[in-house]
């Protein structure tokens, strides 16, 4: 039985709250999580760079604009990590979901500190994030997305078909992502909230 209790809710972060971790770990040369790395500060930084990027140059598909104006109340508790180059290009959009309708309320968990609830929602039995459980008033789950768009997966599924190495899958996927412009997860997210 999958549990969400206040006490994630009471713990998880608004988006500014998560960018300011971020920036103030990164000045103190570190990521998120318990374990830290020269590779893992490096994509940290780079990932920090995306999401800037994302959060002043986006545009709203206007079938997800529509959806998000008619969206009931609701939370998005979205379990990530500022190392993970899938969070940094899908968390931005969430943002501007909500400042879109502020009935969608968008918290943020860092996934290595909260294994308890992140082992509740696998993704193929992997903890896969960036990872959005949807939650009624009363903290229900009515259903998640994640962690990336259906393409993106099918691309990242056919990578690991091949066995390519770790830094050439990251790489394809996200020229994949730029390529994208945040297309397919503006219409998965329009589907998801209609």
């Amino acid at each position: 039985m999958k549990f969400i209790t206040q006490a994630h809710i009471d713990r998880a972060m608004t988006y500014d709250a998560y960018r300011a971790l971020i920036d103030s770990l990164l000045a103190e040369g570190k990521s998120t999580g318990p374990k830290q790395s020269d590779s893992l500060l490096g994509y940290s930084k780079l990932n920090a760079h995306r999401m800037g990027r994302l959060d002043t140059h986006f545009t709203m598909l206007p079938e997800l604009d529509a959806a998000v104006r008619a969206a009931k109340p609701q939370t998005w508790l979205v379990l990530t990590e500022c190392w993970c180059g899938d969070a940094a290009n899908i968390v931005p959009v969430f943002r501007h979901i909500e400042l879109a309708n502020p009935d969608i309320r968008v918290l943020f968990l860092l996934r290595d500190e909260n294994l308890d609830l992140m082992d509740q929602f696998l993704t193929n039995g992997g903890r896969s994030i960036p990872k959005m459980i949807v939650l009624d008033a009363d903290l229900n789950e009515t259903t998640t997305w994640g962690p990336r768009p259906a393409e993106g997966q099918a691309l990242m599924d056919d990578m690991k078909a091949q066995d390519l190495p770790y830094a050439e899958k990251a790489e394809k996927l996200q020229l994949w992502y730029a390529r994208d412009r945040t297309r397919a997860i503006q219409i998965e997210l329009a589907a998801l909230l209609q």
